[in-house]
């Protein structure tokens, strides 16, 4: 019998909408922590919620998973793991873990309003533990149909090393026993997610810190259904760059930053390092990255997210870019020579197509008065240099000679007479991709 790998990860994402920023940084770490030691990694759908679960958003998971090649060794769905649920929930039924209550929201919220108000905190009261056989009969009866809450137990701390938070620590008797099935026999969050860690061998849990309080809870299910639990790690929570928990973090996805021309190799750099105390660099490759990746070096600050770091970020991991890996998603006929010659001056690879209109023309350009004789003189000298080694030192060593000009004098109206811009590429690259006649055509105008 094979042992199971040492560390096995999962990432969770409900189908009811698509990834954001904060759900790829939370598949980005597991995925780096499982592969730094040669684990698993699992993509598990939460789809309980049949109405607002979408097909085509779990499509869209493993599509925006694929494209930042975050490639998961199994899946799970819980939508077809019902049976197992209801096995694991009787055996909590039996041991009397689990417990029906019947209040509505409203009577809820009224009980919360009047502890508050005695200074009590507003947990729930367990008054469904004193309902008899007879009361349940009767609400039965009446048609109200009970929600089922998990029994904390009120003994001992609940305690955990986390692996960014430090030693953590909660009374549960200030805790309000959580609701882990609805009255129409759905299923929340907490129950089948412990269920699903116990079941896959999760050994680690990554996640955000808005999931505390949770994993609490969390671990007293874990004991109840005889596991051990995993090991937790709570990260940070992103922020904008305001420098608070931004709405508008919640709508930059994978097809968000596609449109932008961001590349991935840019998103996992960025997101790799962001909380921790390493340097956020444009590395493209993401093998040092898993490297060094290290859950102690994750500080309890929110952790900045800007996208202007980002498209530096990007910037210059396409300027590392090889012309194989870009190839298919640039203009027709740009080739490797042109790839190089521009590259340096993207922000995104969409950005070569401009530039390859540079090169292929037409360009317009409108010569300031006194530059028009000296680029005519630059056309002809142009007709007369050697085209076949580098014809930029060529033409302005000639025409440096002829007219006594240097410096911005000499190399500016020629740039712009044969690009129409005044920055660019380096002349000695681009003036031979634009080749002798067009650019003779284009001194002349």
């Amino acid at each position: 019998m094979s042992s199971l790998p040492s560390v096995i990860t999962r990432f969770a994402p409900s189908p009811t909408g698509r990834l954001h920023i904060g759900n790829i940084r939370t598949a980005l770490h597991n995925w780096m922590w499982a592969r730094k030691a040669g684990g698993r990694f699992l993509l598990r759908i939460d789809d309980t919620d049949a109405e607002r679960s979408k097909e085509e958003h779990v499509a869209a998971i493993r599509a925006d998973l694929a494209w930042l090649s975050l490639t998961f060794d199994g899946e799970a769905r819980q939508s077809q793991r019902f049976d197992l649920y209801e096995r694991r929930f009787a055996e909590l039924i039996a041991s009397g873990r689990v417990y029906r209550a019947y209040e509505s929201q409203q009577e809820l919220e009224l009980r919360r309003k009047v502890q508050l108000g005695r200074g009590l905190p507003p947990i729930y009261d367990r008054a469904a533990l004193a309902l008899t056989d007879a009361d349940h009969a009767r609400l039965e009866a009446d048609g109200i149909k009970p929600h089922w809450r998990f029994k904390l137990d009120h003994g001992a701390p609940i305690e955990w090393n986390d692996l960014i938070r430090g030693p953590q620590r909660f009374d549960p008797a200030t805790m309000s026993d959580p609701v882990v099935r609805r009255a129409d026999g759905s299923w929340l969050y907490l129950l089948p997610s412990v269920i699903d860690d116990i079941d896959l061998n999760i050994t680690h849990v990554v996640r955000g810190e808005d999931h505390v309080s949770n994993t609490a809870a969390q671990l007293q299910m874990f004991d109840a259904l005889g596991a051990a639990p995993p090991a937790f790690a709570h990260e940070a929570l992103l922020t904008g760059s305001e420098g608070k928990l931004s709405k508008r973090m919640g709508s930059l996805g994978a097809d968000h930053f596609r449109d932008a021309g961001i590349e991935p190799q840019a998103i996992v750099a960025l997101l790799a390092r962001l909380g921790t105390s390493d340097p956020v660099e444009p590395v493209a490759d993401v093998a040092p990255l898993i490297e060094s990746f290290d859950f102690a070096r994750f500080g309890r600050a929110p952790a900045r997210f800007d996208e202007g770091e980002l498209a530096q970020i990007n910037a210059r991991i396409v300027h590392q870019l090889p012309f194989d890996a870009v190839a298919d998603r640039l203009p027709s006929g740009l080739d490797a020579a042109a790839w190089e010659a521009i590259r340096p001056n993207l922000e995104t690879v969409a950005g070569a197509s401009l530039w390859w209109q540079v090169i292929e023309g037409p360009v317009a350009h409108n010569p300031e008065p006194e530059d028009g004789d000296f680029l005519i003189a630059a056309a002809t000298l142009a007709e007369t240099i050697d085209w076949s080694a580098d014809p930029w030192r060529a033409l302005t060593g000639a025409l440096k000679d002829a007219t006594g000009r240097k410096g911005r004098a000499l190399f500016l109206p020629l740039r712009r007479a044969l690009t129409g811009r005044d920055s660019g590429p380096d002349m000695a690259t681009l003036l031979p991709l634009i080749g002798r006649e067009r650019a003779i055509a284009r001194l002349r105008g």
